[in-house]
């Protein structure tokens, strides 16, 4: 499937913002389940642009903008494909107390602990028990189940939570976006000892009703880790796996680690942030897709 991406963000401030320095996280990665073909990211006033790769593995562009400006935009452009749902790998069962699993799940101990939005509070660690009251299976059917448990007892509600939500303040309201499940699904995992992290991307709705007036966004879901196979993706918000119809753009321990622009500057209050994202196929899909 061929997904074209239009990503902007616009900053406008009061009086002149100037010194501003920033960092962009919005190339959309290459792995074994989708390909970049194409990506351009403008910004708005011309500036050089640089990047690196960070310590989980993603594009990070960087950028200053040392003359007064009244406005800072950052727009993205992509194209990727990504691999049928036929051709990809199933995860495999694995139970927890498997072979190797432990010395892989320590490798990865980053993905177990405490990070800036899932602080494994006990009450998380209630939240996973529940979740599993029935008994533990291998780690995938876990994963599914966790997933399955948030998607069932949270409602999916926009502006009862904000970007600075953490985990522990969604299980006390019952509710979010898909970034509170994600971050809540991680922290449950991680006290049920499976490594899990927070992926940001775009999800494509191949149908859509002419009456929904849901604004297209960016999207979020978690990667849990299957000794011997890798990351295993699932989307908590749609109980559903992440198939040829997400495509992922950045993955850390949570938000913090992957925001797609950040940056400070000197002047003028933001007056206004607005995002515009369009997310449409580049090729039509057939029936079965």
């Amino acid at each position: 499937m061929l997904i074209s991406l239009l990503h902007r963000t616009t900053f406008a401030y009061v009086g002149k913002a100037h010194d501003s320095f920033n960092e962009v996280r919005l190339k959309p990665v290459d792995d074994a389940v989708q390909t970049c073909r194409n990506f351009d990211l403008r910004i708005d006033p011309t500036t050089q642009l640089r990047d690196y790769v960070d310590f989980y593995g993603n594009t990070v562009h960087y950028f200053d903008v040392v003359a007064p400006h009244t406005k800072l935009m950052v727009e993205a452009i992509s194209e990727v494909e990504t691999v049928p749902n036929a051709q990809r790998p199933s995860v495999p069962v694995v139970a927890h107390e498997s072979e190797g699993a432990q010395s892989e799940r320590e490798l990865r101990s980053e993905f177990l602990v405490d990070s800036h939005y899932v602080p494994l509070a006990v009450e998380i660690w209630k939240e996973a028990q529940d979740a599993l009251k029935d008994g533990r299976a291998d780690i995938w059917t876990d994963v599914r189940t966790i997933c399955r448990h948030v998607f069932t007892q949270f409602a999916y509600k926009p502006k009862a939570t904000g970007v600075q939500t953490l985990a522990t303040d969604v299980l006390k309201l019952r509710a979010g976006v898909c970034q509170d499940f994600a971050h809540v699904a991680i922290g449950m995992c991680r006290t049920a000892g499976i490594p899990a992290r927070y992926v940001s991307g775009y999800f494509i709705r191949l149908q859509r009703k002419p009456d929904d007036d849901e604004p297209e966004a960016s999207h979020a879901w978690i990667e849990a880790f299957i000794p011997g196979f890798g990351w295993a993706a699932f989307d908590p918000t749609h109980d559903r796996v992440a198939d040829d119809r997400y495509i992922k753009v950045a993955a850390g321990r949570d938000y913090a680690d992957i925001r797609p622009v950040s940056g400070t500057y000197r002047g003028g209050k933001t007056r206004s942030l607005t995002v515009d994202v369009r997310v449409r196929l580049s090729e039509p899909v057939s029936a079965t897709a």
